[in-house]
């Protein structure tokens, strides 16, 4: 395989009238990027050398994003005072944001009883089948807890005696 190499002529890139038309009317038609910098005829190294050499390019970018924002912003507005209620709703949700009420309503006159949950809470854990009564104790003693254990787990050959 051979490689040919392809002709590469520099261009000179300046911030003329037309190119910051290109660019402007590129911007305000919401192109970013990439895409801007091929539709105005640029491509994406100029167009970053060109706003990095001369600042007014880009202005030209700014002032094309602002001017599309500012001419939908209108066509909202005017349809929202005109009676259209989705775009009121997309004008106050969006630009002046508006958020619609959250009424969260709750109902019942039943208090919450701090013993009466306890109790219920004992009540279930000695209904279980695996419970093993214990008696009360005073103190714990945790050797002979310990001690207890292990004599249970033996007796289960779930441990191995040592």
């Amino acid at each position: 395989m051979t490689f040919k190499s392809l002709p590469i002529t520099v261009r000179e890139v300046k911030a003329t009238e037309a190119v910051l038309e290109r660019l402007y009317a590129c911007a305000k038609l919401g192109l970013k990027g990439d895409a801007l910098a091929y539709q105005a005829g640029l491509l994406p190294v100029e167009f970053r050398r060109l706003c990095q050499m001369d600042p007014i390019a880009e202005y030209a970018v700014g002032k094309g994003y602002a001017d599309a924002e500012a001419s939908m912003a209108r066509v909202v507005q005017e349809a929202a005072l005109s009676g259209d209620t989705k775009m009121a709703e997309f004008y106050l949700r969006h630009r002046a944001e508006w958020t619609a009420a959250q009424k969260v309503e709750v109902t019942g006159s039943q208090a919450i009883s701090i013993t009466l949950a306890l109790e219920q809470a004992q009540t279930r854990v000695l209904n279980r089948d695996d419970v093993i009564d214990v008696e009360p104790v005073q103190r714990l003693d945790v050797s002979r807890a310990l001690q207890q254990a292990l004599t249970t787990a033996n007796a289960n050959d779930q441990v191995p005696a040592r």
